[in-house]
């Protein structure tokens, strides 16, 4: 495959909205289209004030934003973890405690007689035993 070397003013295109992510942001919504962006870019020119707001700060905006909802969520884990009377969170725990002991001791119990259900259990499946001649 022979490979077609574009124009520099396209490569230059493909700078400058490297540089303003949100104008394809407004392509892909439909709001404007590739040839229109082009056109006004060759026109107006890079510098332009209109292309201010298409300037690529949204990652930084983004980031902001997860940093402030990671701080926010540990700030009510620490609120929750303070409003907590640890007596009855000790209390709930033992309680859970002694329910999975008493879960695993009916596991343990009924454990033993599971080996002689999975023989019963494989020659209700066959009941009847087919030969060929």
């Amino acid at each position: 495959m022979t490979s077609k070397k574009t124009h520099p003013s396209v490569q230059q295109f493909k700078e400058f909205v490297k540089k303003h992510p949100k104008l394809v942001q407004e392509v892909r919504k439909g709001n404007k289209e590739w040839q229109e962006v082009f056109e006004d870019w060759y026109l107006l020119g890079e510098n332009d004030i209109v292309w201010k707001q298409y300037k690529g700060d949204q990652t930084e905006d983004s980031s902001e934003k997860e940093t402030k909802s990671k701080s926010d969520f540990m700030t009510q884990i620490f609120s929750a973890v303070k409003q907590m009377d640890m007596d009855t969170v000790n209390h709930h725990i033992n309680n859970m405690s002694s329910t999975i002991s008493t879960i695993q001791g009916l596991f343990d119990q009924f454990g033993g007689s599971k080996g002689s259900n999975q023989k019963s259990a494989t020659a209700s499946q066959h009941p009847f035993s087919f030969r060929k001649d």
